[in-house]
């Protein structure tokens, strides 16, 4: 009997369970698990979306994006205004505290911004705080926040990747301690942290609840760490977890067909790619470098055939890397349709008429790290797949040690093409295209504050991009929740689990 058989037989003995033995409303604890674990609860060094998740649970950020409305809408800050194209003004709520009582005020946002914003401080992400020239104090709710050049979607770093933190608190005990015992002004505060196992969040009942959040309806939320997607589902049957978080398309429509479960479909702002060292990164002789050969490992991959395979069918196919639902994100590029026959007259044409081995990694969807490198090998590239964590396949990308990898990406879901294209072609070590003309486009992009102009200046360098087959654009990400038919929750485009707006029916 396969893993998935002896799961779904395990399901006609859950089945027998009363119902009321799904779901933990009688302890007002609900119990998540995620396949990740907490890398780090200081969350500005890690970016990984559990630590994402955990930071909308714990802190405020100043501002943040209505997913209704798709409006800027004050949270620590009661209002907001640019003084100029260079000068971010907020004035924030008075009364708030942290959980530890320290009162919230100018001092821990002017600490949070210029202490993160300081290249000394080695923040995981560097462009989620790149933009910060410096904060400044105009009394004790005013902050003026000094840019080094127009960022249009400051906004947008400052809702999802710039939570505010106590200075004086984080000053005593510094990151290490911090990350063991985080500190913060949101819904939730924390409980125990269990390295390698998970987290327990308690209600904040002093929660200020003024701006776009509400209080937390649950009493206690319950994180484990459970690596693999069939013991998740196992123990959803057996009633020890009631909310699952991107499960599996196939697993998703088993359990949907019981109608034990709510199962929910939603889409994200992630996608996938798979990289290519076009400029010789990881040496002088990867056979990358040459156009042939990428537009070659382009048109070897059936897009469509492992989309349909593995994943939703509402998952979209991508020609450019970025996802649709970015601004700037045009699609409207050059594409290279599944040609397994034009691939090896290509390769022939650069002189790897028999093929060549190389190096493939992958972090996630084994099935379709596999399926890619089987639609290389048919074309004679043999692409020996690497299957690493996250951590340290980021690392070897740092290193410049990664000639091809099948990865993702989720913006830290801000929906703008600076988080995303921008970030991985702007001549930093993770650019492995390091053409100059295409920086200098996208920057242009980043820093113009008309939308036109922003919009031409992403329009040209996806164009090159395509042209020159840097990398291979795969499809966008769907995300399954599946959950105890007694608890309440409505998933959002930007894959934020806001825990806090979780409710029991």
């Amino acid at each position: 009997m396969n893993n998935m058989s002896r799961i779904f037989a395990m399901s006609a003995l859950a089945a027998l369970l009363p119902l009321s033995a799904l779901a933990n409303k009688a302890d007002d604890t609900v119990r998540i698990a995620f396949a990740k674990e907490l890398d780090n609860a200081d969350i500005y060094f890690s970016s990984a979306r559990e630590s994402t998740i955990f930071g909308y649970a714990v802190f405020d950020s100043l501002v943040e994006h209505d997913p209704e409305t798709g409006e800027w809408v004050g949270n620590l800050a009661e209002s907001f205004e640019w003084v100029d194209d260079l000068t971010l003004e907020f004035t924030l709520r008075q009364g708030i505290t942290f959980h530890n009582g320290e009162a919230f005020d100018a001092d821990d946002v002017v600490f949070t911004f210029n202490h993160f914003a300081d290249p000394a401080t080695g923040v995981a992400m560097p462009n989620t705080v790149g933009w910060i020239k410096s904060a400044e104090k105009l009394d004790q709710y005013t902050v003026r926040v000094h840019l080094k050049e127009p960022f249009p979607a400051a906004l947008a770093y400052v809702d999802s990747a710039m939570p505010i933190y106590p200075d004086q608190y984080y000053q005593e005990v510094g990151s290490q301690g911090f990350a063991q015992k985080p500190v913060g002004t949101g819904p939730y505060q924390l409980e125990s942290i269990t390295p390698g196992t998970g987290f327990t969040l308690t209600a904040f009942a002093d929660y200020h609840a003024e701006g776009p959040r509400q209080k937390a309806q649950i009493g206690t939320v319950e994180v484990r760490s459970i690596p693999d997607v069939n013991t998740q589902i196992a123990e959803l049957f057996s009633g020890s977890i009631d909310f699952l978080w991107q499960v599996p398309e196939e697993q998703a429509q088993k359990i949907a067909e019981q109608g034990r479960f709510t199962v929910t479909q939603a889409p994200t702002m992630r996608f996938g790619y798979v990289s290519l060292d076009a400029s010789g990164r990881t040496g002088e002789d990867v056979p990358t470098t040459d156009i042939r050969v990428r537009k070659a490992i382009n048109h070897a991959i059936d897009r469509k055939a492992i989309r349909d395979a593995f994943f939703s069918e509402s998952s979209e196919i991508i020609n450019s890397i970025c996802n649709p639902l970015q601004f700037g994100c045009e699609q409207d590029v050059t594409a290279y349709e599944y040609d397994p026959e034009k691939a090896r007259k290509l390769l022939a044409e650069a002189g790897y008429a028999d093929g060549f081995e190389i190096e493939l990694y992958a972090y996630r969807d084994r099935p379709a790290a596999e399926a890619i490198a089987q639609m290389l090998a048919e074309v004679g590239i043999t692409a020996r797949l690497n299957v690493l964590q996250y951590a340290a396949l980021a690392e070897k990308v740092l290193k410049q040690e990664v000639p091809t990898a099948f990865m993702t990406w989720g913006s830290g879901s801000v929906a703008d093409v600076s988080a995303s294209t921008s970030k991985f072609f702007d001549g930093s070590e993770i650019d492995y295209a390091r053409n100059p003309d295409l920086t200098a486009l996208l920057k242009a992009g980043d820093t113009t504050t008309d939308d036109a102009a922003r919009k031409e200046s992403y329009s040209k360098a996806l164009k090159l991009i395509a042209d020159e087959a840097y990398w291979v654009p795969l499809w966008t990400y769907t995300a399954n929740y599946v959950m105890s038919p007694e608890l309440d929750f409505t998933p959002t485009p930007d894959e934020f689990v806001r825990f806090f707006d979780m409710r029991w029916k």
